[in-house]
């Protein structure tokens, strides 16, 4: 069986995280999303919101389990039997940061990094871009999927 993880923080997730997941989906049987729990960073949705969010739009591809965790990418992947980690790149400066990561993980336990060039429509995005937008006022229907949408309102009404 292949397997392979998509990590992030998925703060919350967008359109171009969803591409990244669905294009893995199709290669590997099992594709697992790992949230990241960061204890020094305060998520707009908390872990809990953040994995039933993204259970919820990648429900259709009947081949994703979203899990989180702490620490260690590697450890995640060695606990699962997990070889390859899949990564979005949209910028020649994430390759910089991602090919140090990629080279730190295949030395400490041989999972490997396959990099994925980001759909152009998604090029820009991040989450926390997304989050800004959406303070402002600005429309980010087009970027996130419609439950995100609507569940990023009252979030940022109470702000």
């Amino acid at each position: 069986m292949r397997r392979a993880v998509c990590p992030g923080s998925f703060d919350p997730i967008t359109n171009g995280h969803l591409d990244i997941i669905a294009r893995a989906a199709r290669l590997y049987d099992t594709v697992y999303v790992a949230v990241m729990i960061n204890q020094s960073k305060k998520g707009l949705f908390s872990v809990d919101e953040r994995i039933a969010l993204i259970e919820q739009v990648t429900g259709d591809l009947g081949n994703v389990k979203v899990e989180s965790f702490h620490g260690l990418l590697v450890d995640f992947c060695k606990q699962r039997d997990i070889p390859a980690i899949v990564k979005g790149l949209r910028a020649v400066s994430d390759f910089d940061y991602e090919l140090q990561m990629a080279q730190m993980n295949i030395g400490l336990t041989g999972v490997e990094t396959l990099f994925v060039p980001t759909n152009p429509a998604y090029s820009f995005l991040s989450s926390s871009l997304v989050k800004e937008v959406a303070q402002w006022g600005g429309d980010i229907s087009h970027l996130v999927p419609p439950v995100v949408l609507d569940a990023l309102k009252p979030k940022l009404e109470r702000r």
